[in-house]
């Protein structure tokens, strides 16, 4: 499902510094499209120039000036020393009050969530989930031990903090003029040292990260800003599993599009209860069903509550009873790459006329009747 990540790319991943661009747009799971009203601008290069910077107007500048947020904003960097050096980055949720952000970064390997978090003068990664090819809201997730201080106030050179793995990390300057295929921007400068590398991220008032250098053994890899795009969408290619009237298992791909702050489980619902485009394929559920609940949990099986329509209205036998709940399994288990699946309704296990399953007891992800 990815590609194996070499050990620079992997460095090269934890260090670089993750930036978020403009306007808040809330995503409470059951509010999903609420506004924020703190929006903060995004400049452009020619505006980034504007000397902003010395000591006096940079001490009253805060980390979030380097660090507006933005939905639906995507930020393409383009990328020399490593096949990995080029990537994207999206917001997939920001917090009712702006303090946190989830980010998805593909650099054509691999697909890494971060929960940012902006508080106490601070920038810093909260949760990393790296290979992660599902779209669940993780702002309220506990800190993965000590978070990653990205970049922090005073916004002055010198201001330096240590990480839990032991490199170090300091403001090594905060007028730095950076060329990128972007344009040009002054720059703070944060240099991290390690026993073996030095990174260096700049960050731009009003746009956020816009380069990264990492150097080590004398080599060097180069990501810059190259483009950003806006009213933009992160798209996901999902496998819909249907029963088909010969009692076998057909798999119907779709591409489901997401802006900040969508949930998924409400895009993945309209999916499952669509009728199918063949018509020899029994459909997975009613248009009435809901689903009242969708996660990856950290047991590693993936959770999906339905509403009581799931069995009042399906109308089929029970060989095509068991193979719509195998389909849904198959389903909802690829889409979270893993075999287990704890299917209920209405909060309890699932129960009907023909089929009873008990408590705790999952599904597993069966490909054997798949046909092409």
């Amino acid at each position: 499902m990815s590609k194996k990540i070499l050990r620079t790319s992997l460095i090269l991943i934890m260090a670089i510094s993750v930036s978020v661009f403009a306007a808040c747009k809330g995503n409470k799971e059951e509010e999903g499209k609420d506004k924020l009203d703190n929006q903060a601008p995004t400049l452009q290069p020619e505006d980034n120039l504007q000397d902003k910077t010395d000591n006096n107007e940079q001490a009253k500048l805060s980390v979030k000036d380097y660090y507006p947020i933005q939905a639906d904003v995507e930020y393409i960097y383009s990328g020399e020393g490593n096949e990995f050096a080029a990537y994207n980055r999206i917001i997939d949720y920001i917090s009712e009050d702006g303090s946190r952000v989830q980010i998805r970064t593909n650099n054509s390997g691999t697909e890494t969530v971060r929960v940012i978090e902006v508080k106490d003068g601070k920038i810093s990664v909260i949760k990393t989930v790296n290979e992660c090819y599902y779209r669940d809201n993780l702002l309220n997730s506990k800190a993965d031990g000590q978070a990653e201080i990205l970049l922090m106030e005073p916004l002055t050179e010198g201001t330096q903090w240590t990480l839990a793995d032991g490199r170090k990390r300091h403001i090594s300057g905060t007028d730095v003029e950076i060329n990128t295929p972007s344009g040009t921007y002054r720059a703070i400068e944060v240099t991290t040292e390690a026993d073996d590398s030095i990174v260096k991220d700049y960050y731009a008032y009003g746009v956020g990260l816009v380069k990264t250098v990492f150097a080590s053994g004398g080599s060097e890899v180069i990501s810059e800003l190259s483009k950003i795009n806006k009213d933009a969408v992160y798209s996901k290619t999902i496998d819909i599993f249907y029963p088909g009237v010969d009692e076998n298992i057909y798999v119907q791909p779709i591409t489901i599009t997401f802006k900040t702050g969508d949930i998924s489980r409400l895009l993945i619902q309209e999916a499952l209860t669509k009728e199918a485009a063949i018509k020899d394929f029994i459909p997975l559920a009613s248009t009435k069903t809901k689903i009242n609940s969708l996660y990856l949990g950290e047991d590693g099986i993936a959770y999906i509550d339905f509403s009581a329509e799931l069995v009042t209205e399906m109308t089929v036998g029970s060989g095509y009873e068991e193979l719509i709940l195998q389909c849904i399994t198959n389903t909802v288990g690829n889409y979270y790459g893993t075999d287990e699946v704890y299917l209920t309704v209405e909060g309890k296990p699932y129960k009907s006329g023909h089929i009873y399953l008990e408590k705790g007891e999952t599904l597993k992800v069966d490909m054997s009747r798949v046909k092409e």
